[in-house]
């Protein structure tokens, strides 16, 4: 009898130092396709020691990554007994509810199999734990639900339910401990991109509890990344958040963040500042950009994160969308310059998002502000930005384009710099381009330069005329047959913009467009589903009869 003890405290002091190396990101990954390492989970599972089970459970954890996984494991009737451990002792109850959140996570079929009428009571246990007196294990019941929620949105909509899981999040952040450190990003995970649970998290002031915490300072790195990530999603979609932030001075705290020593707690503190800053109240009255803000941020573009560079972009992307003079602050601070380095980076990722904030920047910018900002780009670099090895580029490059050329004829003359390279690259691209995103952006560059005069009209012509190699009708015909409504508008709109009547030369471009078979498609548009392409083919045709009805 005294062997067999002794054979039992073995074998459970092995599976507690098994559990402890399963917990590390280390830890080799168990294969789950093998039978036989299937059946030894099983036992695990099946044996009545804590450390034992709680094993097979860490397992679980650490190594299912896969939807095939996941579903191998429901299947096995891994599930059925991870339940029947949430009634045994603190140890199991914990690790089952880790391993349930793991095979259920992001898999809507596991989810609905296991939510039906038969588990009922399984998931009332769950609801119930949420409750419990343990602070870890409230955490691990609210992950859990919160997973099956995220997978299966119709599942869980009970507002009682929904407030529950707010309230308790918002409370373990109390805890002093590593739930607590944790707890904020299950509540983001909770929130994020669901207005509604953003509602309710405002309606239990939720931003005055998530600021109280950050005002307490010398807070750990990941509580506070995690606070400030909470932040960022309450105020990614309501502007009641946002003025509370504001009205709280919540921005203090977070243009502190930017210098932290943590680059995590840098990223979360510049993607807080992009959600606060989607504030159009705030921003048109230029809140965001000064100094205060903007030093910190243009420092960030040359950090050593690639992460915090990429988060700073988005930052300064919403920033510079600035609705009254100061952009000026930003390119006096050097920032232009910088988003230009960061377009020629081998990063995708930066080379992307340095676009995005150059196109926001020079968007219904003054002359002068235009200028500066063309003069760092250089013709020759948008055109190879345009022609980028990566379509989200290219679609960036071509919205940058058309915000630099859209309004007076001054603006529209830096497409024809270094001898047209820009023009030819747009060009290029509407012939070769797969991708509707890239043909629309590139439509509208060439209808804002068709706005310009006689020879930018013409050169808009050439282009949209031309056949690509083997294809046997021009990218204008082909975008007006578009499935694609926001491209057939785009296509229309260009065609509007080169027929103006108050042009000495719309009238020779009306004779080049009919014979293109471009008139007759336009005017088989008439009653396109889509009432904004209606409208503008319907003002199109109106032009066309004002020089010759016969090419009608």
């Amino acid at each position: 009898m005294s062997l067999l003890k002794s054979y039992m405290e073995v074998v459970d002091a092995g599976a507690r130092s098994l559990k402890m190396i399963y917990q590390s990101k280390m830890a080799p990954k168990y294969d789950f396709l093998q039978e036989e390492n299937m059946e030894f989970l099983l036992s695990l599972l099946n044996n009545e020691s804590e450390n034992v089970s709680g094993l097979g459970a860490s397992i679980i954890s650490h190594s299912c990554k896969t939807s095939l996984e996941q579903k191998l494991l429901f299947d096995a009737g891994v599930l059925k007994r991870l339940t029947s451990l949430l009634g045994g002792s603190l140890i199991q109850r914990d690790a089952s509810l880790e391993s349930i959140a793991t095979i259920f996570k992001n898999n809507p079929e596991v989810v609905s199999k296991f939510v039906g009428p038969d588990t009922g009571r399984t998931l009332s246990c769950i609801i119930e734990l949420v409750k419990d007196r343990f602070a870890r294990t409230r955490l691990l019941a609210s992950l859990c639900l919160i997973v099956i929620r995220n997978a299966s949105p119709c599942y869980l909509q009970d507002v009682g339910i929904k407030t529950k899981l707010i309230n308790n999040l918002l409370e373990l952040l109390d805890d002093p401990g590593q739930v607590g450190d944790e707890a904020s990003f299950a509540f983001s995970s909770l929130i994020a991109e669901k207005e509604d649970m953003q509602k309710l998290a405002f309606e239990v002031n939720g931003v005055d509890k998530l600021y109280n915490h950050l005002q307490k300072g010398s807070l750990h790195p990941r509580r506070f990344e995690g606070i400030l990530l909470a932040l960022a999603d309450m105020c990614s979609k309501l502007e009641c958040c946002r003025s509370r932030c504001l009205s709280l001075q919540v921005l203090n705290l977070v243009v502190n963040a930017l210098a932290h020593d943590s680059s995590d707690v840098r990223s979360a503190a510049c993607m807080c500042l992009r959600s606060v800053s989607r504030s159009i109240k705030n921003l048109s009255a230029g809140s965001f950009m000064n100094e205060t803000i903007v030093i910190p941020l243009v420092r960030l573009l040359d950090d050593t994160s690639t992460a915090v560079q990429v988060a700073a972009l988005g930052a300064i992307s919403n920033i510079v969308v600035d609705f009254t003079t100061r952009r000026s602050t930003f390119i006096r601070l050097g920032g232009v310059k910088l988003l230009v380095q960061l377009s020629k980076s081998m990063d995708a990722t930066i080379r992307l998002n340095a676009l995005c904030a150059l196109r926001n920047l020079i968007f219904l910018a003054e002359d002068k502000c235009k200028e500066e900002i063309f003069m760092e780009l250089t013709a020759s670099l948008l055109a190879s930005l345009i022609c980028d090895p990566e379509p989200s580029v290219q679609e960036q490059a071509l919205a940058l384009v058309r915000n630099l050329v859209d309004g007076r004829i001054n603006s529209v003359e830096y497409i024809f710099a270094e001898d047209g390279i820009i023009l030819d690259a747009v060009g290029r691209q509407l012939r070769i381009a797969s991708k509707a995103e890239i043909e629309i952006q590139g439509m509208y560059v060439l209808g804002n330069v068709a706005t310009g005069k006689e020879s930018h009209k013409e050169a808009v012509m050439d282009q949209l005329l031309l056949r690509a190699e083997n294809k046997a009708q021009s990218c204008i015909i082909k975008f007006l047959q578009s499935n694609d409504s926001r491209l057939r508008t785009a296509a229309v709109w260009a065609v509007l913009n080169l027929t103006c009547s108050s042009s000495p030369g719309s009238s020779g471009r009306l004779v080049k467009l009919h014979d293109a078979g471009v008139v007759s498609h336009v005017k088989n548009m008439v009653n396109d589903p889509c009432l904004d392409v209606k409208l503008r083919v319907r003002t199109a045709l109106g032009q066309f009869t004002s020089f010759d009805d016969s090419l009608v």
